[in-house]
């Protein structure tokens, strides 16, 4: 179906019907911010598209605050199933009134395959800006394409959460309180995530934190491509050592982070190397067109596969 407006200020729903390899049938609500902010008080005002079957299941799938999730579920109730799709697991099924559907149950999507696009690890030392490159990326790759995905595959507890904070507010607290730390299982969950993440989206974004580490295997062997950012040009021949050599991956760019406001090219072949800044919370720059050209390359090459 196509994609049916609410009242609502900036939220979006479409409406379309699928089935699970197993067989089970589904409704996916479509959840699109056509505004980079909502507010509570919209929610007064959404209306959920005609022609929502309640003798089936329905799955929320999209990007969207914690309260519009949790009021959507609530206005579904009388639906026989309702889920919330995470592409790193499935659709997990959060209320159920339906026998052979359990709550905690895991539903594949039909629209996944075996066929498994780009995904683009970002890499470099600590306090180069590569959280904030990589949600800057994140944001303007969305414009072009929905079907990208940013993956934070390490534990410091920075997310796009706190990129995206009010001015004023402390993203510090909330990294202090919301952080991990690396136990065995860590790098192979994500690795696992990523694979479900690649047969799903055109691209999935890895942001892998700062530190070149053996534990990291698993990242490099669900990766196809990398990007360096480094605020120490030193640093650099180590991760190109570390991605490319040790995990066979392919190198798009190489950014030289600065404090300082610059763009200065420094080679595209092999690949695009260049100087440019700043890359801090709050005074970021936009992503150099040619960076983004590089990096459309691969989803170019994802639409390729699907066609």
């Amino acid at each position: 179906m196509s994609p049916v407006t609410t009242a609502a200020s900036g939220i979006q729903f479409s409406l379309r019907r699928g089935q699970s390899p197993d067989g089970v049938e589904y409704q996916v609500l479509g959840i699109k911010l056509t505004e980079q902010i909502v507010s509570p008080e919209d929610l007064g005002r959404v209306e959920l598209p005609q022609g929502i079957d309640t003798r089936i299941g329905v799955i929320l799938d999209g990007r969207g605050p914690i309260w519009l999730y949790g009021y959507l579920i609530h206005e579904l109730h009388p639906t026989a199933w309702v889920a919330c799709n995470d592409p790193r697991l499935g659709a997990v099924v959060v209320a159920t009134h339906r026998k052979g559907v359990a709550v905690g149950q895991v539903i594949e999507l039909g629209q996944g395959g075996d066929r498994l696009h780009p995904a683009l690890m970002v890499v470099g030392p600590p306090d180069s800006g590569k959280s904030v490159f990589s949600h800057r990326l994140f944001q303007a790759l969305l414009t072009v394409n929905p079907n990208v995905y940013l993956q934070r595959a390490n534990w410091d507890g920075e997310g796009n959460y706190t990129l995206e904070l009010p001015p004023g507010e402390d993203p510090e607290r909330f990294k202090v309180a919301n952080k991990g730390r690396l136990t065995e299982d860590f790098f192979p969950y994500h690795s696992g995530a990523i694979l479900a993440l690649r047969r799903q989206k055109d691209l999935t974004i890895v942001d892998v934190g700062g530190m070149v580490q053996p534990e990291k295997q698993p990242i490099l062997e669900a990766c196809t491509h990398y990007l360096i950012i480094s605020s120490k040009p030193e640093e650099v021949e180590r991760w190109h050592e570390f991605c490319r050599d040790r995990g066979n991956l392919t190198p798009v760019a190489v950014i030289h982070s600065i404090l300082e406001r610059a763009e200065t090219v420094h080679q595209e072949q092999p690949f695009l190397e260049l100087t440019c800044g700043p890359w801090i919370r709050g005074q970021s720059r936009s992503v150099p067109d040619l960076v983004l050209a590089e990096i459309q390359k691969l989803l170019l090459s994802a639409s390729l596969l699907t066609s």
